[in-house]
């Protein structure tokens, strides 16, 4: 269980900081729900069931954590699969778990075929370009939380490191 004011990975809002855990009462049912809020959008409130086993929320990782995920980025990532339908589910699949190397490896995978398919002057599918983005995006802000560094470091730090490997 989570406290107030914890930082935790939430879905696709990314880094969200708990408000609250309190009651509330939806349908004639009453439920305990973490009321939380996407760093990047405090405006936002997000409520979710503290017992709910659909959605994934994740502690912040640890910095021994975060330089690990980083160095999985040495790697080829995971494998490419051809069938565009068949990938989507796959990588989906993997992403909904939470793990964040395996998470780490369809990103490494996706911005390698990115690269290539930028250098070959196309473009990657659309369901593949807006995965990456998400995850992507959610992955580099919490490493970047986790090690003490911006956004932008991490992004460069990881860019180099798939083209040294390319």
């Amino acid at each position: 269980m989570f406290n107030v004011g914890d930082l935790v990975i939430y879905s696709v809002h990314g880094l969200c900081e708990i408000d609250d855990i309190t009651d509330k009462t939806y349908g004639n049912v009453t439920r305990t729900y973490y009321v939380m809020h996407p760093l990047e959008d405090p405006r936002l409130t997000i409520n979710t069931p503290v017992d709910s086993d659909k959605v994934v929320m994740l502690n912040m990782m640890e910095k021994e954590e975060a330089e690990e995920i980083l160095q999985l980025f040495r790697q080829p990532g995971i494998s490419w699969i051809e069938d565009a339908r068949n990938r989507s589910k796959k990588y989906n699949s993997l992403v909904n778990t939470g793990d964040r190397k395996e998470i780490s490896r369809i990103v490494n995978t996706l911005m390698r075929k990115n690269n290539e398919a930028h250098q070959n002057k196309k473009r990657l599918y659309d369901q593949d370009r807006t995965l990456l983005a998400n995850i992507q995006k959610i992955l580099f802000k919490e490493l970047a939380m986790s090690l003490n560094i911006s956004y932008e470091d991490i992004s460069e730090q990881i860019n180099r490191l798939i083209k040294y490997r390319a």
